[in-house]
């Protein structure tokens, strides 16, 4: 019996599934695989459950990047030693009208269930969380644990209140603000409406607040994030999110906020997303292309068959009009500028898969290790990577539910 299994016998703190030894994805040394072995690993935003109605793809599968450019299915998380993460409820911002919010309500409703029907359809594979308790318990029993997230609080319908109902389906995190502002809190992508939250979004954090939901301001704007650090009775993590001081981008957080963030016990969850690593000369021909590609598949539902097709005429595209591309050395200059920044205990890793991230040499969830091996050689422990892979967010799940059972005791 490995360290994982005692220590999630032992109900403690880092704690994991055994996993094999990969037969896919990044391969590593001995002591690098041990250390992702010692560790809960997981992701803090899985967009995946958008492809869990497409006809023919099954999380259970073992797909690759290249063929359909999914990017996390149970195979690969058994390769990269990937033990949960939180699957997100994404809604595109559309009107701000009753038509609108009716129908983002609707949508985050079957999004929710669809992530309901994955777990159902794999009970031996996968199960639901919503404490820290089950993500060790599940990977003690050698099943990959889902936390449920909200991205873009659209689906609420501008009703904090509609919050409860999205936390009795198991969700434990949302996001206020996608790419553009809406009822809730200001875009980190669009011209201030509210400079910051809100008043309907101080009233969410509230309801987050009250009920045990760890408040994301990844994609809000930079002031949505300092209102909720001054307001918030719990710590913060920002899903996916990058350092403006290595990369220049909106959606990246300056040094002050990274600060202040941990200062409140709160975690940024490093984003492998290429665009907020690197810039992508403009290419009008390329663009034309592509344009044409997604043209030829738009109105209709695509089937797996269909998004094969459409992702080797993409890559056809992109091999005439190559574009510059971040890698591994990119992340790591994010994470090692936070860790040096505000230390080990205030940072992790996000991909993003499945909603536009994956960079050469993290391009999806079997590609983690190589993660802890830089780390490893940057002299990083074991308890250290721990922290990284998933016992920090654990340690503020804990304490947002341990809030939430004080305010009640007290009451």
């Amino acid at each position: 019996m490995n360290r994982k299994i005692l220590l999630c016998a032992a109900a403690a703190m880092f704690a994991s599934g055994a996993l094999a030894q990969p037969q896919g994805g990044v391969k590593v040394s001995s002591q690098a695989h041990a250390a992702h072995e010692a560790a809960i690993v997981l992701d803090t935003h899985f967009d995946t459950p958008s492809l869990f109605s497409r006809p023919g793809w099954d999380i259970a599968d073992r797909h690759a990047v290249e063929k359909d450019g999914s990017q996390v299915d149970l195979p690969r998380m058994i390769d990269g030693g990937v033990d949960g993460g939180f699957f997100a409820i994404f809604t595109s911002q559309g009107p701000r009208t009753k038509a609108g919010d009716d129908a983002a309500r609707a949508f985050g409703l079957v999004r929710a269930t669809e992530i309901h029907e994955m777990v159902a359809k794999h009970p031996d594979k996968f199960e639901l969380a919503t404490t820290a308790d089950d993500a060790l318990r599940i990977a003690g029993q050698h099943k990959r644990f889902v936390f449920m997230s909200m991205e873009n609080a659209y689906p609420l319908a501008g009703d904090p209140g509609m919050l409860q109902a999205f936390y009795a389906l198991g969700v434990r995190m949302v996001g206020f603000a996608h790419f553009s502002n809406n009822d809730f809190a200001d875009s980190a992508n669009e011209k201030p409406e509210w400079n910051g939250l809100s008043p309907k979004g101080r009233a969410l954090l509230a309801e987050m607040n009250r009920l045990g939901v760890i408040p994301d301001p990844s994609h809000s704007s930079d002031a949505v994030l300092d209102q909720v650090l001054d307001l918030s009775k719990t710590p913060v993590v920002l899903s996916h999110s990058g350092a403006r001081a290595v990369f220049d981008n909106p959606r990246n957080v300056p040094d002050d906020l990274i600060r202040k963030l941990a200062s409140k016990g709160g975690v940024i969850q490093i984003n492998a997303y290429n665009g907020y690593m690197t810039t992508t000369p403009a290419n009008a021909d390329r663009d034309k292309a592509m344009a044409a590609v997604q043209a030829k598949y738009r109105g209709r539902r695509l089937t797996e068959t269909d998004v094969v097709a459409q992702t080797s005429e993409r890559r056809t595209v992109l091999a005439q009009y190559p574009m510059p591309r971040a890698n591994l050395d990119d992340l790591m200059k994010h994470l090692l500028h936070v860790i040096n920044l505000v230390g080990v205990d205030h940072v992790g890793l996000c991909g993003d898969f499945d909603g536009g991230g994956g960079i050469d040499g993290y391009n999806s969830v079997a590609d983690l290790p190589a993660v802890t091996e830089r780390l490893l050689k940057a002299g990083y422990s074991k308890d250290d990577i721990a922290k990284i892979w998933g016992g920090n967010v654990l340690r503020i799940l804990r304490q947002t539910q341990a809030y939430v059972q004080n305010q009640k005791a007290g009451a």
